[in-house]
């Protein structure tokens, strides 16, 4: 066990570890409220910018933790967040007994269950919470977290979750449930920014104004909130990344992971994930996941046909 059981986790101290895009948003929304914030990062230009902003960096997971009454984590999946919590430098053991550990990585719900029990023996205790709406929400303040966890870690981090949300969802005191509900919603949002990214590729193909196909669809029966946000970007070419290819390679993997497991059909998602997986073999899974619209738009442009077409029959 980390410090003293006596010591009461400071109040108004809050650590972000993982300060990538989303991270440094949450941070940035916690500095606002008014809290003490410190943070860490791999990336020491990113500790910097929250050091410029007014918070405080540190060296390492243990050493941002030290004396903080919330500690939320921003990182890609299980196995960093068990880094974060238990790997050299890790933060469980200088967290304070009676602070709490916010996990933000999309896991399987078994893995949020695992470390939940790992930091419940420590004292500390763990809020399942898994958030949606970008980088700009981040930015903003202005998250949906989808929340699940005993009723004394809603109570630690209540006031984090109202600097860095519009929205809570608790979702009850099982640890998992949060975890299980955001694996559903990323199946969904990956099958629609790949469906939506075929339906342009798909207009293209026939000569339609793509903007005049955003339109009418955006007031048809045929959007959907992805439609309505991506498409933009591919009007715009634009894929400076506010979520990469690769965060669904990551995700939609998840959801198979689980499907597997447990026997669950998921033939759109699987074929979804194919579709990010050619994106980002194709070079762009650091760029937006609007760039599925490119892989598409390349595959029936593409060099191979052309040469062949060329070069006459094999």
């Amino acid at each position: 066990m980390g410090q003293t059981a006596n010591a009461d986790p400071a109040a108004g101290r809050v650590t972000v570890i993982g300060l990538g895009s989303m991270g440094s948003g949450m941070a940035l929304s916690l500095l606002r409220a008014g809290l003490a914030v410190t943070g860490f990062d791999v990336n020491p230009a990113a500790v910097a910018r929250l050091e410029e902003a007014g918070g405080s960096g540190a060296a390492s997971p243990a050493a941002a933790a030290e004396r903080a009454s919330v500690v939320v984590s921003v990182v890609l999946n299980a196995d960093q967040t068990e880094a974060v919590l238990f790997g050299e430098g890790g933060c469980a053991a200088a967290m304070v007994p009676g602070s709490v550990f916010v996990s933000s990585a999309t896991m399987a719900p078994s893995a949020a269950r695992d470390l939940a029990a790992r930091l419940e023996a420590l004292g500390v205790h763990y809020l399942d919470a898994p958030i949606s709406g970008g980088a700009q929400r981040a930015a903003e303040g202005a998250l949906t977290v989808l929340a699940s966890g005993p009723a004394e870690a809603f109570s630690a981090a209540e006031t984090a979750l109202a600097a860095m949300a519009a929205k809570v969802f608790r979702l009850g005191d099982a640890v998992g449930t949060a975890s299980g509900l955001k694996i559903v919603n990323q199946l969904l949002a990956g099958v629609h920014i790949a469906a939506a990214a075929e339906a342009m590729a798909f207009a293209d193909a026939h000569g339609l104004d793509l903007r005049t196909v955003y339109e009418v669809i955006t007031a048809s029966a045929g959007n959907s909130w992805m439609f309505e946000n991506r498409v933009p970007h591919i009007l715009d070419d634009d894929y400076a990344p506010r979520s990469a290819a690769d965060i669904f390679v990551k995700d939609l993997g998840i959801v198979l992971d689980i499907a597997r497991a447990d026997r669950i059909p998921v033939p759109l998602a699987s074929t979804a994930l194919q579709s990010f997986l050619m994106t980002s073999a194709a070079g762009m899974g650091r760029d937006d996941d609007a760039s599925v619209y490119r892989l598409y738009r390349s595959i029936r442009d593409g060099s191979g046909a052309n040469e062949t077409e060329k070069g006459g029959k094999a």
